[in-house]
């Protein structure tokens, strides 16, 4: 898809990517085209609508059912105090609209499953999974791949988290996870809790991956799990 030319605006807006070798005005460009969606509006959502946002993906869509709570703001850092009770989706668009108005955010304010997934997830080009149960990752995971999409999937528990690529002709996320793996078998949130800045961390390489994957910079973690260890400061890498 070939986008618009970029505005004044724009180019003085992205000044540091359009001097910066290898992205360019090319590399703008392809993100102004791009049409990437992001379920989940939560811990790993927020910092991934953030720099997505930032970063001038021309349309943003953003999946979400959920009311922001008090116990989200430690780590849902794009939604605030004033919003406790309001649509998470609402939230991250006014977020993502006041950062960045050259963006175009469509709303999905709908729980994602294995019966609407592949209708959602249709009119997009690449999609981002920030859920934190099974149930909704295996239906995004089963939609990306029968629409032949990229799908970049996100997970975190207490001081550890993950993040991995998984796109048409590679490995996917069934080879990840057997369909023997439950949401009983992890813990939840609410259970063990989770680190605030773990979210943050996961979420930003999620939005990372993502620009990889438009502009074509880089190595995409396909194929290849990356783990990060908040309380050792440790990365690790797997290949599956």
């Amino acid at each position: 898809m070939v986008s618009d030319p970029l505005s004044p605006t724009e180019t003085r807006r992205y000044a540091r990517h359009l001097v910066l070798k290898g992205m360019g005005g090319g590399g703008q460009q392809a993100l102004k085209a791009a049409r990437v969606l992001v379920v989940g509006a939560g811990g790993l959502g927020s910092p991934a609508i953030a720099y997505l946002a930032g970063a001038g993906v021309g349309t943003l869509g953003i999946a979400d059912h959920d009311v922001i709570g008090l116990s989200n703001l430690q780590r849902q850092v794009i939604h605030t105090s004033a919003g406790v009770g309001m649509s998470k989706a609402e939230s991250a668009e006014k977020f993502a609209q006041a950062l960045n108005p050259e963006v175009s955010v469509r709303l999905h304010p709908i729980a994602v499953t294995a019966d609407n997934a592949a209708a959602i997830m249709a009119e997009y080009d690449l999609v981002l999974d920030g859920t934190d149960n099974l149930v909704t990752r295996r239906a995004v995971a089963a939609a990306a791949q029968a629409l032949a999409r990229p799908l970049v999937s996100g997970a975190v528990s207490m001081f550890d988290g993950q993040v991995s690529v998984f796109a048409p002709g590679g490995p996917q996320f069934a080879d990840l996870y057997p369909a023997a793996a439950s949401d009983d078998d992890l813990p939840s949130c609410e259970v063990t809790g989770v680190l605030g800045p773990l979210t943050g961390v996961i979420g930003t390489l999620m939005a990372m991956e993502a620009i990889k994957l438009i502009t074509g910079l880089g190595e995409p973690l396909i194929g290849r799990v990356l783990t990060y260890d908040s309380q050792g400061a440790r990365f690790a890498e797997f290949s599956f």
